[in-house]
């Protein structure tokens, strides 16, 4: 069977996260430069291998000093650890639409696996005769397993962040033009 190539369409896609701030509301942002290698066998989602790189210091929250600090030592060290990895180790359908997706994550030198919740939103053709897959991708992560403690007692008790990062993305593949034979 081919094996088929899909990468990402980062025009219509966002690599999403948000975390808890002052333990009242929540901070989002986006990591802007990423890039997404599927390979399936056929068109079959359920087998498929997933590689996803980013660039750290693309990251985003809509505020400039925010975002200097995320990329410091107090954070990302984008300087040390300049790229996001995560790589598939396998995926379970749950049913025709939703899977649970396993893999590596590596962020700031340190690999550990995470489960995601995936969301096959279609496939279709767009107006230029492309095929097109999207999918929602949540899930949830301890960002002190990656060594990212920062934090700031409040005066009130409290901490100023969240130990859990919420990911939420959207994530549009476009499948290259030849397959591959297995």
């Amino acid at each position: 069977m081919a094996k088929t190539k899909w990468l990402s369409d980062l025009t219509h896609s966002e690599l999403g996260f948000k975390i808890r701030h002052l333990m009242i509301s929540n901070v989002t942002g986006a990591i802007r430069d990423f890039h997404i290698e599927v390979e399936t066998p056929g068109e079959d989602f359920s087998n498929a291998q997933i590689r996803l790189t980013a660039k750290m210091d693309s990251i985003s929250t809509n505020n400039e000093q925010r975002d200097e600090h995320l990329r410091n030592a107090d954070f990302f060290e984008v300087e040390k650890y300049p790229e996001l990895e995560f790589v598939s180790t396998g995926i379970i359908r749950r049913d025709e639409e939703s899977f649970d997706l396993r893999g590596d994550l590596t962020l700031k030198g340190v690999t550990r696996p995470v489960q995601l919740k995936v969301e096959h939103n279609g496939t279709t053709k767009d107006p230029w005769g492309n095929e097109r897959a999207g999918f929602s991708v949540t899930g949830k992560i301890e960002r002190s397993q990656w060594g990212i403690s920062f934090n700031s007692v409040l005066e009130t008790g409290g901490i100023a962040l969240g130990e859990d990062v919420k990911i939420q993305s959207e994530l549009e593949l476009v499948k290259q033009a030849a397959g591959v034979p297995a």
